[in-house]
């Protein structure tokens, strides 16, 4: 099996063990753009401790595994305006569709809702007509 396959099993892992901790332990789904968009607007506050604690745990742990990886090669543009529209446009899907990978994907379809399917259907085939805008017609990733 290819490594990065591997990776990504245990990767995978990860984030479905992540998201049950966080169900199981307070009861709402693990959804990391409802945690950063609670933050930002406010509507988090009552639950501001543990969304930041969430949230440098994602950006710490990294950083703490870096000493065992080396080089990771991620294969991303170095075009700063595409990944800055890039990241607007994610971040304006995600609002959109009241949810992200994680709430909709992992959790969502883990509880087999149907909302869920569909959102995670609907940020799939935008991905892929991302892919084919983006990389294929236009050349900039």
């Amino acid at each position: 099996m290819p490594m990065d396959w591997i990776w990504g099993l245990i990767g995978g892992l990860l984030i479905g063990t992540g998201g049950a901790i966080y169900l199981l332990g307070n009861g709402r789904i693990m959804g990391a753009s409802g945690i950063i968009g609670g933050l930002i607007d406010g509507s988090g506050r009552s639950t501001a401790g543990e969304r930041l604690i969430f949230l440098a745990g994602v950006v710490l742990l990294p950083v703490l595994l870096m000493p065992f990886y080396g080089v990771v090669d991620t294969h991303i543009t170095d075009n700063w305006p595409v990944l800055a529209i890039a990241g607007m446009l994610v971040g304006t899907g995600t609002r959109l569709a009241n949810g992200c990978t994680s709430g909709h994907g992992v959790c969502g379809m883990s509880r087999l809702s149907v909302r869920g399917f569909v959102a995670t259907g609907c940020y799939i085939l935008a991905g892929g007509i991302g892919v084919l805008v983006f990389r294929h017609l236009l050349g900039v990733i």
